[in-house]
């Protein structure tokens, strides 16, 4: 999808309703503008139901001061023209009140961005804004200072979170990646003492190569390929809607009968991605005019290692992450679907499947379908796409269990006897 060639009252619409139907504002809340080369800011109004904007209710805000529009704009435009005149190179703002993120601004605390290592890299260096009236002049004096310094994102106390970009898309982006980081956090908190990563090892990761790979170019597609692409969009986009991963991170694979392989690509939106988006990776080569993502040869080789695995994902969903970022242990014997899908989950140090991509394909087993990396992903296989994608849900639900345990009373997992029988009755030994 080419958003930079949407119009912009058409922009704010897509990503309000994103916002929206990701439960990160309310009716009423939230208010997003992006600025034309030529001065003019479309702004959503005010008042009007966030849950069914359209295009015509977007308003144009003349450089003069003229409204066009048949509603009247946000009543925070004052702060979006403030950013604007201090800081010339910003073509969109973002501001939301997400719970999470309110929670944080409530705390007086900004969500810690270095608990997974891409989330410095959309958001930057996190300030917060002292608190004054919604729409006033203090107010948007006060934020516009924060992004005078050459802060990008800022939290607002006892408010919310403002994001600026050169695009409105990118914005989003570090709204949605900083709210990701604060449900991690507050997650990681009830489970253990999250681990922070250093700016070397955030480093490490934003280097990280793609795979060197020859073209080929493909003159046939199969139906078995094209049922394949069609299904992994299905399943991708159910995942975002579901919050397992965001919107650029997050991966998905899918084995072919011919020894090839469908994947995700690098940084398409997973939200809008299309069958046409996937990329093909045949006898070490890729897809021409393709570029997959920077994981492939992980996948690659943990094909190569079991032939009994059909599927791959890696994926960040919040609950597991917070096991990922501390050091408490993940124990898949909470009810019987837990151990029967998930057996042994293994834990391997931050960047393994980066700096030991033969030793953490190896590290699967028809025991270990599923492996945690520290501070970074989880890594799920299946004998098929759909298996995988179930072994993934319930990682993220038997997570969440665990976190909400932690608030009623002590933890009873089932015991050794009572494993031994699930394995006997599912013939799993």
């Amino acid at each position: 999808m080419r958003f930079d060639l949407m119009h912009p009252a058409d922009q704010l619409v897509m990503i309000m309703n994103r916002i929206y139907y990701g439960g990160m504002t309310t009716t009423s809340g939230g208010n997003l503008s992006i600025r034309d080369e030529n001065g003019d800011i479309w702004i959503t109004p005010s008042g009007i139901d966030k849950g069914n904007l359209t295009r015509d209710d977007i308003i144009l805000v003349k450089p003069d001061g003229t409204l066009i529009g048949n509603h009247v704009p946000s009543v925070e435009l004052p702060f979006h023209r403030d950013i604007y005149r201090q800081r010339p190179d910003l073509k969109a703002i973002l501001h939301a009140h997400p719970p999470t993120l309110v929670g944080f601004s409530l705390a007086r605390i900004i969500p810690d961005i270095y608990l997974v290592p891409s989330a410095s890299l959309f958001c930057g260096e996190v300030s917060m804004a002292a608190y004054d009236v919604p729409g006033s002049e203090g107010l948007g004096a006060k934020i516009s200072q924060e992004f005078a310094k050459g802060y990008n994102t800022v939290m607002l106390e006892n408010h919310g979170v403002v994001c600026g970009a050169r695009d409105l898309f990118r914005a989003f982006m570090a709204f949605e990646t900083l709210d990701f980081c604060g449900r991690i956090q507050i997650q990681a908190h009830k489970v253990g003492t999250p681990h922070s990563l250093t700016k070397a090892q955030v480093t490490m990761d934003s280097e990280k190569a793609h795979p060197p790979m020859d073209a080929f170019v493909s003159h046939q597609v199969t139906s078995e390929e094209c049922a394949a692409r069609r299904d992994m969009c299905k399943l991708i986009h159910r995942a975002y809607d579901q919050r397992l991963f965001n919107s650029t991170q997050g991966t998905f694979s899918q084995r072919m009968s011919d020894g090839s392989f469908l994947i995700t690509p690098y940084h398409v939106d997973r939200k809008y991605i299309e069958p046409e988006d996937i990329v093909r990776i045949k006898n070490g080569m890729c897809e021409a005019g393709k570029t997959p993502s920077r994981s492939a040869l992980l996948h690659q080789e943990i094909y190569r290692k079991h032939p009994e695995i059909g599927s791959v994902i890696i994926a960040h969903p919040p609950a597991i992450m917070a096991f990922a970022c501390t050091d408490a242990e993940f124990d898949s014997r909470l009810i019987p679907e837990s151990y029967i899908m998930l057996r042994d989950v293994k834990r391997l140090p931050y960047a393994a499947s980066t700096l030991d991509v033969e030793g953490t394909a190896a590290a699967f087993s028809e025991k270990t379908p599923v492996i945690i990396i520290s501070n970074q992903c989880v890594i799920v296989t299946g004998t098929s796409l759909l298996n995988a994608f179930d072994r993934l849900e319930v990682l993220d639900y038997s997570a969440k269990a665990i976190i909400a345990a932690k608030d009623i009373g002590p933890v009873v997992m089932i015991s050794d006897q009572e494993v031994s029988e699930i394995e006997d009755a599912f013939h799993l030994k």
